[in-house]
């Protein structure tokens, strides 16, 4: 059973095809287009943990996948456990699924964490705030792909910040956190996988965001990962203790992580799923490593997965194909200059559908895979793409 079938869930859905498997969806949006690929469609939503468990219970299920998505890997999990099908402890998936609860985690066991505390509502917000140093970041507690997000520098940008997590939240309730300034150049995210407890996939990336837009917006990732050594240990280190803790069995986790000013490490976010903007595909490239067919095999409890990889070393990103503006999507003008590094094209738009501005993960109109020749290279198009792709867009 998967959970979800947006475009991007497609490929776990027909990984499973592929492997022999009879696939059943859920998904609450009568029109996803993983319905399509899928044996089985059933219209429910996939945070109705009971509906969910209802319908696994009649088709007997073996397995159960939320493929790159935070709100519905606690069903996942919540299902799993109830039949006894392969999935972790759902307190633990609860923990890593919602942002206050993963701060009072850390926060509770001695990892690093920003000062962070929850609201329901703006007012309460501000009669807190005088307890914070600016600047803040404002959240939902409950969103992923960075959807809701915001950085106030006063207390005057409280409100729009507060409405904007609100409008992102299943739950209503919002998060704010003493912002941490990075020491790197770029966030540091990726897949992770576990085996029977113990980490058997670790591809750290960097991570590339679009300032013009929304600077905390994914638009890109690539690798080698641009930190030393040291601080990459500490990071498989750390997560590990947290995995120890929270007794994670099983699976694909996405994790955001940074290193503040003295050296610090503090975890942003571990979500308990396969990350977004095809990062597994990314890291199959690099590694060889079929993470979605891991993920899939995984969740029907067949051990014999293959994790040995060697990392390339050559230079990849990917880069997601974004609009400045509403309209309809006239034309992609890709130049000489980075058409030459393209490998691969993954389109979720085609030419006179209806684009947004790139103010959410979702919106996103495709997804170009590319390769350098080296380090320079790659940093110099993946912080000036503008230079080198036009989104024409009929207003």
């Amino acid at each position: 059973m998967f959970l979800g079938g947006s475009t991007q869930q497609i490929t776990a859905i027909q990984c499973a095809k592929r492997l022999g498997y009879h696939t059943i969806l859920c998904d609450f949006l009568e029109g996803n287009p993983g319905q399509y690929y899928s044996d089985e469609f059933h219209c429910v939503s996939t945070i109705d943990r009971e509906a969910i468990l209802y319908i696994a219970r009649q088709k007997k299920i073996d397995g159960i996948v939320a493929y790159a998505s935070d709100p519905a890997a606690a069903t996942a999990a919540y299902v799993g456990n109830k039949l006894n099908l392969p999935s972790n402890l759902y307190d633990s998936v609860l923990v890593l699924s919602k942002k206050d609860l993963f701060r009072d985690f850390l926060i509770n066991h001695g990892f690093n964490c920003p000062k962070a505390q929850t609201f329901n509502s703006a007012d309460e917000a501000i009669k807190s705030l005088s307890d914070f140093q600016f600047p803040l970041m404002v959240k939902p507690t409950d969103s992923s792909g960075s959807k809701g997000v915001s950085q106030i520098d006063s207390i005057e940008e409280i409100g729009l910040a507060f409405n904007n997590a609100v409008s992102n939240s299943i739950n209503k309730s919002v998060i704010i956190e003493e912002f941490i300034e990075m020491a790197h150049e770029y966030m540091i995210g990726g897949d992770v996988f576990v085996i029977n407890g113990k980490i058997e996939f670790f591809g750290l990336l960097n991570c590339h965001r679009d300032n013009s837009i929304n600077a905390y917006i994914p638009i890109g990732k690539s690798y080698p990962i641009m930190i030393a050594d040291e601080k990459i240990k500490l990071v498989r280190e750390e997560f590990e203790k947290i995995i120890n803790v929270l007794q994670i069995e099983m699976g694909a986790f996405n994790i955001e992580v940074m290193f503040d000013k003295n050296g610090k490490l503090y975890f942003i976010e571990i979500g308990p799923r396969n990350g977004g903007n095809m990062i597994p595909d990314l890291l199959e490239l690099i590694t060889g490593v079929d993470l979605v067919k891991a993920t899939v095999e995984a969740a029907l409890n067949n051990k014999d997965i293959n994790m040995r990889y060697y990392p390339s070393d050559v230079f990849y990103s990917t880069y997601v194909l974004h609009s400045t503006k509403n309209g309809k999507l006239k034309n992609i003008v890709f130049k000489e200059e980075i058409q030459e590094n393209i490998i691969k094209k993954v389109m979720f738009k085609e030419l006179e559908d209806e684009v947004e501005v790139f103010d959410k993960s979702n919106k996103l109109i495709g997804i170009i895979f590319l390769k350098y020749s080296s380090l320079k290279e790659l940093k110099y198009k993946m912080n000036n793409m503008n230079k080198f792709i036009d989104i024409e867009v009929w207003s």
